[in-house]
């Protein structure tokens, strides 16, 4: 990115930062996003704040022809409305070049889950018997116990980790905090965790997050990624399994066993109770492949 493009992206960053106190990870897609915009206006000999709404439709079309989805471009539309509406706001350019472009119509699929067995082969599929085994076995353990974000997990501080109580402390987007229980099993592992593998981990270092590589850093969402699909491998899993899926399965579950769900949103850190309602829709459909195999009307 130029650096007069680089410069005015950083302002837009850090004045919707101040004044909505959005997550590391949607300011990097915003960065991104833009990114990609201000190296297609580049190329055209335009500054990215001069872009016109032809501009927009060209790079959105270009993008379409490369095979982005449309939920991709949806997700670039989102972005520029951010950036050119704070331009607008901030006097810097006359008219909003996105005003009148329409976002890519999308289709609302449902997360996909996996089944309870499914989560039992993954859960056992680390070696716990090896430091790196273990902290594996604990991370999964802890993410399907408490449907904590792939962000939130590797982010999990020793600080906020609350062993009596069964709890961990846990801020999520926009900066809100929420206490979500562990339950014994996950407090098991974390424990023993904590006890055996951590410290040889560390090999006498000091951090302050939870989960630790063998270079004596924090866990990243990408390192952990990896982990989860290999470990999906080992469990013969045969479809892509991605850290998201573990949460899915966890709000998946509880709603089959009978849980409320407000309970639920409260668990997620849902600020609209419609984002968990796309978990019933699932506990529904499997409800309906049960009834379809083992009933003898089905």
């Amino acid at each position: 990115m130029a650096s007069d493009d680089a410069g005015l992206v950083d302002l837009f960053l850090d004045s919707i930062w101040a004044e909505r106190g959005l997550s590391r990870n949607t300011l990097r897609s915003y960065r991104y996003d833009l990114a990609q915009l201000a190296a297609h206006q580049r190329r055209a000999g335009r500054p990215l704040g001069a872009a016109s709404r032809e501009n927009l439709l060209h790079f959105l079309a270009t993008q379409l022809q490369s095979g982005r989805s449309p939920r991709t471009l949806s997700r670039y539309l989102s972005s520029f409305r951010q950036f050119y509406r704070w331009l607008l706001r901030e006097g810097r350019i006359s008219s909003d070049p996105t005003a009148l472009i329409e976002s890519p119509k999308l289709g609302r699929g449902l997360p996909k889950a996996l089944s309870e067995p499914q989560v039992t082969g993954l859960l056992e599929a680390p070696d716990a018997a090896t430091a790196l085994g273990l902290r594996d076995r604990t991370m999964l353990e802890l993410m399907y116990a408490s449907g904590l974000r792939v962000s939130e997990l590797v982010g999990l501080e020793l600080a906020n980790v609350n062993l009596n109580q069964g709890v961990v402390r846990i801020t999520g987007k926009g900066g809100k905090e929420r206490l979500v229980p562990l339950g014994e099993e996950a407090m098991d592992w974390l424990r023993r965790y904590l006890r055996e593998a951590r410290p040889e981990l560390m090999g006498g270092q000091s951090s302050p997050l939870v989960f630790v590589t063998a270079r004596r850093d924090g866990m990243s969402r990408q390192a952990f990624w990896y982990a989860i699909r290999k470990h999906a491998r080992t469990a013969g899993i045969g479809q892509p399994v991605s850290p998201h899926m573990l949460r899915h399965s966890f709000a998946t579950h509880l709603l089959n066993h009978g849980a409320d769900l407000r309970v639920v949103q409260l668990l997620l850190g849902h600020s609209d109770l419609s984002t968990t309602q796309i978990y019933t829709h699932i506990a529904r459909e499997g409800l309906k492949q049960l009834h379809s195999k083992h009933h003898p009307r089905g």
